[in-house]
Formats: structure tokens, C-alpha cells, sequence
């Protein structure tokens, strides 16, 4: 089990990259197939695990829940983030080959997190988990099972605000808060990050860049926030399925039973079609 306490050195240098504007070089690589994520043995020190029932932290979402996505402009390969950054985010990922990325947004929370993490395990799959800081904050246990699981933990902001409307200083106080969160918790603050609702501007481009993160989008929306029913959610996965998809779905903003529902309905689908769910790495 990873420590939960803050790192000096890593806060410090992720202040650093924020003042400077930079962002660090990285490189692309899909997860090894061979390594599946386990559940550690509990150890001396290791947190109880959530309890039952929402934290009071869990907020409502607005009803027009996401600006239309960018759609058709992914870059045609990976790069690092360097200025100028990017003005778009990545939408689907080619270079895993017959692979698909299950992405979930908003979380963690304990109503619906643990059944997604346990079904995730069963398959022995990993997904990234872009989450707000917030939740994040109040529920460490969750975030740590993530990482201890081998999922990618991305910033998904503090609050979940409108990034195209507020200042730099505002959107640096919210992706830099949430990075720090995600540190503190395991040790490593987020590579990745998505704007709520897609929404993203030049600002949020540059600031995440400068935290040393890439943007990441999606490829088939399940809108699932709308509860349009669990075989629905189904159909639109399985339907959208295809080499190097990006599909966003959500574990906490509201009621995700169906989501958690499907997730058990379409995995082992698509597992059986021959493809490999995994994660993008960056080293």
C-alpha cells in the first residue's frame, strides 16, 4: 500500500513545473497484458474500507450536463506536451492496437466506485479514473485502491466547474489542487487530465501542460448521466467498439447503478471479441 502522506520533493516540483509553464517529456506505451491488477494484503496502517452510503461532499450536476465534444481532430500520434501545447485533446488512441480504454469520470464515490473497481479486478482489466479533486479528498481509501489495482488516476478538476469561464488563476487553483490531492494520496500526482463536460480552452491547455499532464477526450460517449437504461448503455458501448476507442462513462454526479450494471454486461463482451481493455502509460 502506497503512503498517503505528502512527498515534499514532488510537491515542490510540481509547483515548479506550474511556475515555469512546462511540461515534462513523456512517452507513450500501452500497459503490459501480462500484468493484471490484485488486491493487496491489508497491512499495518492501511485504512478501513469505505463505508457504506455517500460522503456529504457528493454534489448534484447541472442538467445539460456536457458541451458538445471535439470529435475528428486527434492528433495522428503521440507527442510530448511541450509549448506550444496542445490545442486539442487526444480522442482515441491508435497506437494500442486492438485494444479499448474505459474511462470514468467524477468519482471516487463509495456508492458506486467499489463496484466498478471489483468488476474491473474480476475481468482482470485496468481503466483510467479521472477524478475530482473534491471526491478525491474525501474518499483516499478509494483513490489508493485505484492505483494499488493498476488504473490510471487522472484530474478531473476540483469542482467540476466551467473551465472555459474562469480565470487562469482559477483553473490553475483547480487542476494544480487536484494534482496535489492525487499526490499526497499515491504518490504520484495525475499524468492525464479531462475538462469537465469537454469543455476545454487555451488556458486549461497551457496550465495542464504546465503540470506535466496530456488531455484526454473520449470516442463514444454513453451518456450514461441521462440513466437511459442499463441495455442501452450496453448497446452503445458495444456498438461503438473499435481498435483504439476511448469510452467515458461515470462513477459518481449522480445515480451510476446503471452504469456499474452495464460495466458487468459489456466487459466480458468485449473481451470476448477479441479485444484488450487497457491503459494508456506514460514514461
Amino acid at each position: 500500500m502506497r503512503s498517503d502522506h505528502p512527498r515534499p520533493e514532488r510537491r515542490t516540483l510540481l509547483r515548479i513545473a506550474l511556475a515555469l509553464g512546462t511540461a515534462t517529456a513523456v512517452r507513450l506505451i500501452a500497459a503490459d497484458p501480462a500484468s493484471t491488477p490484485t488486491r493487496p494484503a491489508p497491512t499495518a496502517g492501511t485504512l478501513p474500507a469505505a463505508a457504506a452510503g455517500p460522503p456529504a461532499s457528493v454534489r448534484g450536476r447541472p442538467s445539460p450536463y456536457r458541451l458538445a465534444p471535439m470529435t475528428g481532430h486527434a492528433p495522428p500520434r503521440f507527442r510530448p506536451a511541450r509549448p506550444p501545447v496542445r490545442i486539442r485533446p487526444f480522442e482515441h488512441l491508435p497506437d494500442l492496437g486492438h485494444s479499448m480504454v474505459l474511462s470514468f469520470d467524477d468519482g471516487p464515490d463509495p456508492r458506486y466506485t467499489p463496484d466498478i473497481l471489483a468488476t474491473l479486478r474480476r475481468h482482470r482489466v485496468r481503466a483510467m479514473f479521472f477524478v475530482c479533486g473534491e471526491m478525491a479528498e474525501s474518499n483516499p481509501d478509494l483513490l489508493r485502491e485505484m492505483a494499488d489495482d493498476g488504473h490510471v488516476v487522472g484530474n478531473h478538476s476540483w469542482s467540476h466547474p466551467l473551465i472555459p469561464k474562469l480565470s487562469r488563476a482559477a483553473i490553475r487553483d483547480e487542476l494544480g489542487r487536484t494534482s496535489e490531492a492525487v499526490d499526497r494520496t499515491i504518490g504520484e500526482p495525475p499524468l492525464w487530465y479531462r475538462a469537465p463536460y469537454g469543455a476545454w480552452n487555451r488556458n486549461s491547455f497551457e496550465i495542464g501542460a504546465a503540470l506535466g499532464m496530456e488531455p484526454m477526450a473520449w470516442t463514444v460517449d454513453t451518456l450514461d448521466w441521462e440513466t437511459p437504461g442499463t441495455g442501452t448503455i450496453v448497446r452503445r458501448v458495444l456498438d461503438g467498439a473499435a481498435p483504439g476507442v476511448v469510452v467515458l462513462s461515470h462513477d459518481a454526479g449522480g445515480d451510476r447503478s446503471q452504469s456499474v450494471a452495464a460495466l458487468s454486461r459489456y466487459l466480458p463482451r468485449l473481451l470476448e471479441r477479441g479485444y484488450r481493455v487497457t491503459v494508456p502509460h506514460r514514461v
